[in-house]
């Protein structure tokens, strides 16, 4: 699970520890991703009381700081070999579809579901293999520190959208708080849909 951004629009205020249904984001990421996994996710954050955020779960500060995203990919594959990655803003992501992202590893490298969104793809919400760490330094040493920067030297498979939809929409399974407003909408979806309780 990956804590990243400055949270500019709450603050500075952690995102993650927000609540949406009366549950923390957090707590709901860990949920998803232990059903998914069976085990408790390593928590990707870079702030001092990080550890005090949900005590019992391991945390890893950035390998590369100052790398976004990027960097929170690149310490979860290096700290775990194998990586389910999740961002802790995103409230409503179902442990089903990261065991779906995380069985297409078998013939990948890297398993990240299609969407609506400007890139087309979530790697936010992603699956990663030990070849990823290689590659994403490569990509950052050549100076591309998009999250998507290093696919080329990978093995990708994609989840198709229409099999992403078998989950539910996905504008809402990769929707991410960043801001009040967004909280408000997601806090909407908890009241008007019971499979996002």
């Amino acid at each position: 699970m990956i804590a990243g951004g400055e949270a500019s629009r709450y603050g500075g205020a952690p995102k993650g520890l927000l609540e949406v249904g009366g549950r923390r984001i957090l707590d709901r990421v860990v949920g998803a991703l232990e059903r998914a996994t069976g085990q408790l996710p390593v928590l990707i954050a870079n702030a001092p009381e990080a550890a005090a955020w949900r005590p019992g779960l391991a945390v890893a500060s950035d390998l590369l700081p100052g790398h976004g995203s990027l960097g929170g990919i690149l310490t979860a594959v290096e700290t775990l070999g194998t990586a389910l990655c999740v961002a802790w803003d995103m409230p409503f992501v179902p442990a089903e579809l990261l065991a779906a992202l995380g069985g297409l590893l078998a013939g990948a490298d890297a398993a990240v579901p299609e969407s609506d969104s400007r890139r087309g793809l979530e790697p936010l919400c992603a699956a990663y293999g030990p070849a990823c760490g290689p590659a994403i330094r490569a990509a950052v040493a050549r100076g591309d520190v998009r999250a998507i920067g290093f696919h080329a030297d990978v093995r990708v498979a994609r989840l198709p959208r229409a099999a992403v939809l078998q989950y539910g929409d996905p504008a809402v399974l990769f929707f991410n708080v960043n801001s009040p407003n967004d909280l408000a909408r997601a806090e909407i979806l908890c009241r008007t849909h019971d499979s996002y309780r």
